[in-house]
């Protein structure tokens, strides 16, 4: 079952001037900035009470969103629910018939679990299962 919205993650061509342009439209100037070598993105993180706003810049042609970029233009890339059982309900919504991008989970951003339904699914969305770590759990 879905806790919460975790984030929704925005796709950007140039991350600093999308930092910018975010800080004077939220008000917001706390954010953090983190590179996930897995998924090719800079993330610029943007805390919005129980929520997050990710700012996702690629860092490579070959990444996801650079790929959603050239095809979409910037924008809204993906939304993301956090679950207590990342695997769980990996098997659930398989069972349930959606189609999956991520059948195992693997390490995203601010020390996640992630894993992704693909966006055929559900209406031309991608859906991001985020599971947050402890500290003392071991990555997938």
């Amino acid at each position: 079952m879905f806790k919460k919205i975790s984030h929704v993650a925005i796709a950007v061509k140039n991350l600093e001037d999308a930092i910018e342009r975010f800080s004077k439209l939220s008000g917001l100037k706390e954010y953090h900035i983190e590179t996930v070598e897995e998924q090719k993105v800079r993330v610029a993180v943007f805390k919005i009470g129980d929520s997050r706003i990710e700012l996702t810049e690629p860092t490579s042609v070959d990444s996801p969103v650079a790929k959603f970029i050239e095809r979409r233009g910037e924008g809204i890339h993906h939304i993301a629910f956090e679950v207590d059982d990342i695997e769980g309900q990996i098997a659930r919504i398989s069972e349930d018939g959606f189609q999956l991008v991520d059948v195992v989970p693997r390490l995203g951003a601010n020390n996640c679990l992630i894993a992704f339904v693909h966006p055929k699914s559900f209406n031309g969305v991608l859906v991001e299962l985020t599971q947050e770590l402890k500290r003392d759990e071991p990555e997938a």
